[in-house]
């Protein structure tokens, strides 16, 4: 047999895992459709946030302080670039999810985390103009990750290890049984002990007959010219997330000075946008002054007029990225129902890059020994009755 473990898709989880398997010893192949990094997927646009206080649920910290370790590993292993710990902070109404929800993952985990009412907020961070009634966590621990140069840093060590990384190589169909499992693609059929599947928004079309439905949807990335941009460098600003009346979450970036990866502020809404087929969105161009129901801008624009005005310059860029959401917002990795050589990572539903260390050793983990240490239970397809 050719190699110990195919990985298809090698994005955000599927490059993690080629390092760690190579890393291990295993023989690996890894397929890609696309390039290795690509701009099709969830894995660009220059920074992703890296947070522990985790409001979405406090079963997730333990893997977040493990690949909080890994991420500080791989930044001093490349020289810097990949990670920068700038603090976070997270802000809403008064008990709304967002600030609830990191204030208990902080208490369960004993994390550093500081309330702050708007008014110290204020003093502290002028950058910001939060409305009365609003209140914030900051947490020490957080900052930004570079995917690009992350999901490069990990095909070199993993090509540097042994493992073989082809890309523009897209599967056609696979198959499993105890004996293996087979793999064929435009140029040829590869086999296997164990697959990998971490195919992305492409997620759905591969796994399709477990009956768990992603949905894929459009996200848009803003990029706007400060007023004032000393107030939006390093070092000094930080990551933030602002959630309003409405339950919507907006989020930001700090700028970097000299080699930024791109000029201005960039900013995002972290809510499920327009479904769509990853095959077919339309990535060219984003709806600029076409109603407010449609206008990509409005989406970013609205919230730093209200909550970041020093920062309501001019559009200077804007790009899509795709989230695979699952239907309950959280993350899945597992082994297949009835194929337990091959494990599964997908759903990531907009928040999983900050992941990809310890989802790297877990699906490892899976491929060699069929099960891990790491306490990843909750993000089972057992939760949908698979």
């Amino acid at each position: 047999m050719g190699y110990d473990t195919i990985i298809l898709g090698l994005g955000t989880f599927g490059i993690a895992a080629a390092a760690e398997l190579a890393a291990r010893g295993e023989r690996v192949l890894g397929l890609e459709q696309f390039g290795i990094p690509n701009a099709r997927g969830s894995h660009h646009g220059h920074s992703r946030v890296f947070r522990t206080a985790y409001f979405e649920h406090a079963d997730y910290v333990p893997l977040l302080r493990r690949a909080h370790e890994r991420w500080v590993e791989m930044d001093r292993r490349v020289g810097g670039g990949v990670y920068f710990e700038t603090g976070a902070l997270y802000a809403g109404p008064r008990g709304c999810v967002t600030v609830e929800g990191a204030m208990k993952s902080a208490r369960t985990h004993g994390l550093e985390a500081q309330r702050l009412e708007s008014a110290e907020v204020k003093r502290r961070y002028p950058q910001f103009a939060l409305p009365e009634g609003f209140e914030a966590i900051h947490e020490a621990r957080a900052g930004f990750l570079v995917p690009e140069v992350a999901v490069s840093a990990y095909a070199r060590a993993a090509m540097g290890s042994g493992a073989e990384l082809r890309g523009h190589e897209a599967v056609i169909g696979w198959s499993a049984d105890d004996k293996g499992v087979r793999v064929r693609t435009a140029r040829g059929e590869y086999e296997a002990g164990n697959l990998i599947i971490t195919a992305g928004a492409w997620a759905g079309k591969v796994i399709a007959d477990l009956g768990v439905q992603l949905r894929i949807t459009r996200q848009v990335m803003a990029w706007y010219w400060p007023r004032v941009p000393e107030l939006f460098e390093m070092p000094g600003h930080l990551v933030w997330a602002i959630e309003n009346e409405r339950g919507q979450l907006h989020y930001g970036f700090p700028m970097q000075r000299g080699a930024s990866p791109g000029p201005g502020l960039k900013i995002a809404l972290h809510e499920p946008g327009a479904v769509v087929d990853p095959d077919t969105v339309d990535r060219s161009a984003v709806m600029v002054g076409v109603g407010v129901g449609a206008d990509d801008e409005e989406q970013t624009r609205g919230a730093l007029r209200r909550y970041v005005p020093q920062g309501d310059g001019p559009l200077l860029s804007m790009a899509v990225c795709l989230y695979a959401n699952s239907p309950d917002g959280h993350l899945i990795i597992d082994r297949h129902p009835r194929h337990p050589n091959v494990a599964i990572a997908c759903g990531s539903s907009g928040h999983g890059f900050k992941f990809a260390p310890v989802f790297g050793e877990i699906l490892a983990d899976l491929a060699m020994h069929g099960g891990t240490v790491h306490r990843a239970g909750f993000l089972g397809l057992g939760r949908f009755g698979k």
